[in-house]
């Protein structure tokens, strides 16, 4: 769970973003935004973002909301959005309390603390546990599947280790659940202390769970995955332990805000508990370290250090961004339910320019969209290679749906994966799905159980899709063709896949005179596509192809 329609801000921007009413944790005084932040923020509705945005401190105070909860209802400060990873910091929070408290050691072995607990889990430390250096590889258990808590101790038990605890990194949800049943141990209720020792603050509850009880309070946002509504809109009802402790919370943007202020100020935790927070770190070698629950990045990148956390991904649909700058004492949260411009993107464009106390940068613009032109531009494009478009015009710009590995290479764009972290990706992919490793083979067997024999795979392309690198294949089944996504860890362990998934998707807006693009928010060249004379040219990182319409 690790990392949307155009909407028009400027109808929701006096109702959603002029002030904040008084409510739960939203403090004692309102806090309307600055006019101009407001504004310029709202740009970033006009290119697609869905969601809510809240700064507090350093001298800027900020809730603002654009979009829809559910398709009519407007987003407000009081929608509540599930977090997905991002609840990984609080259940840090909760382990380092326990610690400060001496219910428990950093260095204790897993093992010790959890009864029936085996294999190399066992041997793994809470600090190795937090900072994801345990070395567990593989899931315990898949979202919004049932999976009660001896079976999620049987699960986890039996996770390999990828290499010796505490010489590695390696991203792990299963030893953030592992953290979760340590505290449900100790405590007695893992759900219990979590409500009342994490996620209370002067009384007043920030957040809670997005499924089952204590449930966040509020109206909620529907997600879009895959560009349908989610179904997943806290109905599940459990057992929940796949997805505790590395997934499971939610909350209102504003709550996110101030309660990451609250943790790094020392009012979660002791702040004690705070220095250790800051205090234990994997260096990553690259400007960046592991702590307990969150990413710290140094001053170099953005010119001030910050400490942030990301997630999203699921099958909620939604995306949330929390970003602490402690030298300027300003906390920022982002959350998102659409897919064209995910809170993490958003995150990324602002934080900077608010650390440096500049004018956000703002999307490109694009032009109005011409319905004759959209229209003209429909049909079903062929490369010669083999690969197809089948262009479909909406309101504002077309829909490009892209089948074959040709077609989805030469719309690929990214500011954050290379061709050669693509080239990996695929490379992993088609391993598992050839059954070349032990992953792959229990994989291959649960999918033969559900469609019968797979008689071999093709790689179809690579997207980016909220913030993931998502790899195409169509394999070749008793039932017929079935396309397929994955989307991987470093080390190959399943992240998350969709079975008979449709093609991947992109759109594309107009900037004038026949010329579109898909890239929206700055991230490099992006791709541009013109249409002339019954032909679709394509230009992108990867270069230039032409398809002709059928």
């Amino acid at each position: 769970m690790r990392r949307i329609p155009t909407i028009i801000a400027a109808a929701l921007l006096a109702a959603a973003c002029t002030s904040v009413e008084e409510g739960p944790g939203s403090g004692a005084e309102p806090r309307a935004c600055d006019p101009g932040l407001a504004s310029a923020l709202a740009k970033w509705a006009d290119a697609g973002f869905s969601g809510a945005v809240a700064i507090t401190g350093g001298g800027t105070e900020c809730r603002v909301a654009f979009g829809t909860a559910d398709g009519t209802a407007p987003n407000t400060d009081d929608t509540v959005f599930a977090i997905g990873s991002v609840s990984k910091g609080f259940t840090a929070a909760a382990i380092l309390g326990l610690a400060d408290d001496g219910a428990l050691a950093l260095d204790d072995k897993a093992g010790d603390l959890l009864p029936g607990l085996t294999g190399p889990a066992a041997d793994a430390t809470v600090e190795q546990l937090l900072l994801h250096t345990s070395g567990l590889e593989g899931e315990h258990g898949r979202d919004h599947e049932p999976l009660d808590r001896d079976e999620a101790i049987a699960a986890i038990s039996g996770l390999a280790s990828a290499f010796a605890p505490g010489s590695d990194f390696l991203y792990s949800n299963a030893g953030y659940s592992l953290l979760a049943l340590i505290v449900d141990e100790t405590t007695g209720s893992y759900r219990d202390h979590m409500a009342d020792e994490v996620l209370t603050l002067g009384g007043e509850p920030f957040g809670g769970f997005w499924d089952g009880e204590p449930a966040a309070p509020g109206p909620r946002a529907i997600g879009q995955v895959d560009g349908e509504p989610s179904a997943e809109n806290g109905g599940f009802a459990g057992p929940y332990w796949a997805m505790e402790g590395n997934g499971d919370l939610a909350m209102t943007a504003g709550n996110l805000a101030d309660w990451t202020k609250a943790l790094f100020e020392g009012e979660v935790i002791a702040p004690a508990a705070v220095e250790t927070l800051t205090g234990i770190a994997f260096d990553n070698g690259d400007g960046t370290a592991e702590i307990p629950g969150w990413v710290s990045v140094g001053p170099d990148m953005f010119g001030t250090p910050f400490v942030t956390a990301s997630g999203g991904g699921g099958d909620t649909g939604h995306n949330a961004t929390a970003v602490w700058l402690p030298e300027l004492g300003m906390s920022i949260a982002v959350t998102s339910n659409s897919e064209d411009v995910i809170a993490g993107d958003l995150a990324q464009a602002i934080a900077p320019a608010l650390a440096a106390g500049e004018e956000i940068p703002l999307p490109e613009d694009h032009a109005e969209a011409d319905p004759e032109e959209l229209a003209a531009a429909e049909g079903t494009y062929t490369l010669e290679t083999g690969g197809a478009y089948t262009v479909t015009a909406t309101e504002d710009g077309l829909d490009v749906a892209a089948a074959g590995a040709d077609a989805v290479t030469a719309m690929f764009a990214s500011a954050d994966y290379t061709a050669e972290d693509v080239a990996a990706h695929e490379d992993l992919v088609m391993a598992l799905l050839n059954g070349e490793t032990d992953a792959g083979r229990e994989e291959l067997e649960a999918i033969e159980g559900d469609v019968g024999t797979v008689a071999g795979v093709a790689l179809a392309g690579t997207a980016e899709d909220q913030g993931e690198l998502r790899t195409y294949a169509t394999l070749d089944t008793a039932e017929g063709e079935l396309l397929v996504w994955y989307a991987l860890d470093e080390r190959g362990g399943i992240g998350a896949v969709t079975l008979g998934a449709e093609p991947p998707a992109f759109t594309l807006v107009p900037t004038g005179e026949g010329e579109y693009r898909r890239d929206l928010i700055g991230a490099g060249d992006g791709v541009r596509v013109v249409f002339a004379e019954g032909a679709m040219t394509v230009t992108g990182p990867a270069g230039s192809v032409e398809a002709t319409r059928d």
